[in-house]
């Protein structure tokens, strides 16, 4: 068996180039898709349980927000986030309308993985943990066996919550990464996505949250973008306005209210 260190998994990965910048641009997209996400789960919550999803915004959007259409994403069916950053319309996403199951999308995933290999097309697939062991093992072995071009994604708490402990060897490079911080996220996922593109398999990245409010992964991103002149409260407050805007309208015109 192989075992990489995190540097070493890196640096792999990253090749003879290293990380490239990530432009001013980019890192305020990084934050109004953070928000935005999670005024969707705070609206969720306010007529429902707690959604165990919220907090994960930043390892959320760090591996998807350059995703492709084409590429194929499988996570459980209640993620909220996910379900955000891909895009589903909001009556839609708030409409409690039956979703795939993991288990379904697991094998979705599995197969636009095969095909891509087969036919060198570049398309990847992400997979974020749902929680359930025995498919997510059975998909982390067969990833390794075939070499498929995955990104395995599993957000854990930092201290309570340690990484599954694999069943089998894997011989593909496993990375642990702060959860909180987009941009250590996307910086990871990034040069996973491209190892994967290139053909040279999967990836599995564990990110490790911290769910105290002191590393709340938006006031973590607040503090980033302030300290590069890029964040003030009225822009923030221009993002939340305009998106709740759309979120009354959508809602108003579906339902009309949000599910119980």
């Amino acid at each position: 068996m192989t075992t990489l260190t995190k540097e070493q998994s890196a640096a792999a990965l990253a090749g003879n180039h290293g990380f490239s910048l990530i432009s001013d641009e980019k890192l305020r997209q990084f934050y109004a898709t953070m928000l935005q996400c999670r005024l969707n789960v705070e609206r969720a919550q306010a007529r429902g349980p707690r959604n165990s999803f919220a907090g994960l915004e930043a390892a959320t959007v760090g591996v998807l927000i350059d995703l492709l259409p084409d590429d194929t994403v499988a996570a459980a069916p209640g993620d909220l986030i996910v379900r955000s950053i891909l895009g589903e319309p909001l009556r839609k996403l708030f409409g409690g309308s039956a979703q795939p199951t993991f288990a379904a999308q697991l094998k979705l995933a599995i197969s636009a993985a095969q095909a891509s290999k087969s036919d060198k097309s570049g398309k990847v697939a992400v997979v974020f943990s749902s929680g359930d062991s025995v498919p997510w093992q059975k998909a982390l072995t067969q990833a390794n066996v075939e070499r498929l071009p995955i990104l395995f994604v599993c957000a854990t708490k930092l201290v309570a919550e340690p990484l599954p402990q694999h069943t089998e060897p894997y011989f593909f490079p496993c990375i642990t990464v702060d959860g909180n911080d987009v941009v250590a996220v996307y910086r990871v996922a990034t040069e996973a996505i491209a190892h994967a593109r290139k053909g040279n398999g999967a990836t599995l990245i564990h990110c490790a949250i911290d769910r105290s409010e002191a590393h709340d992964p938006l006031l973590k991103m607040e503090a980033y973008l302030t300290r590069k002149g890029l964040f003030s409260l009225a822009w923030k407050r221009k993002i939340a306005a305009g998106f709740m805007r759309k979120l009354d309208a959508a809602l108003k015109a579906g339902s009309g209210q949000m599910p119980r």
